[in-house]
This record gives C-alpha cells, structure tokens and sequence, in this order.
C-alpha cells in the first residue's frame, strides 16, 4: 500500500490550566491515504477539534503543549518545521474549514479581500487575476451571482453562504488536503445535507483527502472511507465504515449507532 498522506502516531496535547493539567488528545494515532475520506466522531470535548488543531499547528503555547508524538504530513513531520515552512503549509498543501464562519472569517473586510489576500500572498497573482479567481471559487461553491457577491461582507451571507464562502477560501490554494472541523453544525438538517454534498464533491473533483469532523455518526454514514470514534481524549474505535457499523466494538460506538434517526421508529 502507498505511504499515508498523513500519518499521526501517539499524538498527546495538554493544555496547562490554573486548576492542573488537562489532557485534550491522549496516545491518538491513525492514517489517511490520498484521496481517502476520514470521518473523525466524537461528542463535543473529545478531543476531535484540538487534534485537528494540532495538525494544522495551531495550538496555542502557552498554555498548550504537544509533549510526545508525531504528525507527519507528505513524509515531513509538522511538529518540526519552522514556522515560517509551516506557513507555507498551510493553505497550499493543507487548508481548513472551520466550524463557525464568523469567528473564522474577518467581519470589517469584504469577501473578496478575504480570499484575494490569500490568492496574493501564496500564488503572487496580481489584484486583478486574484479578483476574477473569487469570482470562479464562489460560483464554484455555488455562491449565486457571485461577480455581484465580491464586495459583500460575511454578515450579509446566510449561515449556509458563510459556509460555501470558507469552502472557497479553503480552496482557492488549490490544497491536497482538507479538514473540515464540524462545518454543518449551526445549520438547518437541508442545509447540513447541502453543504456535505458540496465538501464530497469537492474531494472527488480534485482528488483530494478529506478529514470530516462531526459529532454526529450519521453525517458521515455516506461520506467517509475509515472511520475513527473519540471518546474522553482517545481514539476508542478505528475501522473501515462498513465494520464500524456492522460491528462496532466499543460500547460509545454502539450509542452513537443507536441515536442516529431512523424512519421506523
């Protein structure tokens, strides 16, 4: 088998706090291949977003820390590069979606300068040809009239637009691999369902690998690939979908199976 895009090996994050130590992600290995799509599930507090976090390299220390373990993205493990090569990670190989767009995206700029910034600054476009690139990643992501859109800012779009807005930022680098931290969340059940679509789609267009971050089992049962559960800090389950939920081992597991809705009942 090819080596894993990323591989993460008894990663461990701790967080120092007034009252002690906590740990967030406790020994949590697992791999992803190219064009793979890994659902990782787990109630809120799990440790899911901090290892999402952690590869990205975006825990804050202090008071985080990373005291063992390895994240190796492409061959290199993150962990030791400077940040300056991990800058130059981010956005071009590896982006992120994050789970809400008003935290994620910046409210006193436009959206055009939002991704164009970006556009700028990794690929060296002028301010003209990173324009007309908006133009073609918003309507990508299904943004109407997006020529129209590009000087709006992120509270005019809708809780669901806001989404499709952070999915053309996350793309426009043209990344090898995304991670999208609970993307459908604050949104309506049609809206989850829409969004989702779109984030696959995406993956299979491109080719791309594909983390999926939810606290709902049943988001992913159509998605993913592989499928790891997180429980109090721990990777508890880790399989391929269709043992997942043909067998699950860990009594978390089973729960989760068992609060997914279902027509019958």
């Amino acid at each position: 088998m090819a080596e894993p895009v990323l591989a993460l090996d008894e990663l461990t994050v701790r967080f120092r706090l007034r009252r002690g130590e906590l740990t967030a992600v406790d020994g949590v290995s697992f791999t992803v291949h190219r064009g793979e799509t890994f659902g990782l599930v787990g109630e809120s507090g799990s440790g899911k977003s901090v290892t999402a976090r952690s590869i990205m390299r975006l825990i804050p220390d202090p008071p985080g820390e990373i005291p063992r373990g390895r994240i190796v993205f492409e061959g290199r493990d993150v962990l030791e590069l400077s940040d300056a090569e991990m800058r130059a990670l981010r956005g071009r190989r590896i982006a992120m979606v994050f789970q809400e767009p008003m935290s994620a995206l910046n409210p006193v700029f436009t959206v055009c300068a939002q991704i164009s910034d970006a556009l700028r600054t990794n690929l060296a476009l002028s301010r003209q040809e990173a324009r007309e690139r908006v133009v073609e990643l918003l309507a990508l992501v299904g943004i109407p009239s997006p020529r129209k859109r590009l000087d709006s800012y992120v509270h005019e779009f809708s809780g669901g637009m806001r989404q499709r807005v952070m999915l053309a930022m996350a793309l426009s680098c043209n990344p090898n691999f995304l991670i999208a931290d609970e993307p459908t969340t604050a949104l309506d059940v049609t809206i989850q369902a829409t969004i989702l679509e779109l984030i696959t789609g995406m993956i299979d267009r491109f080719g791309m690998s594909l983390i999926f971050i939810t606290h709902n089992l049943g988001v992913v049962a159509h998605a993913c690939d592989t499928i790891g559960v997180m429980y109090a800090s721990h990777m508890v389950e880790l399989g391929a979908k269709r043992e997942i939920f043909r067998n699950p081992q860990h009594p978390y597991t089973v729960g989760l199976l068992n609060s997914i809705p279902r027509l019958d009942t």
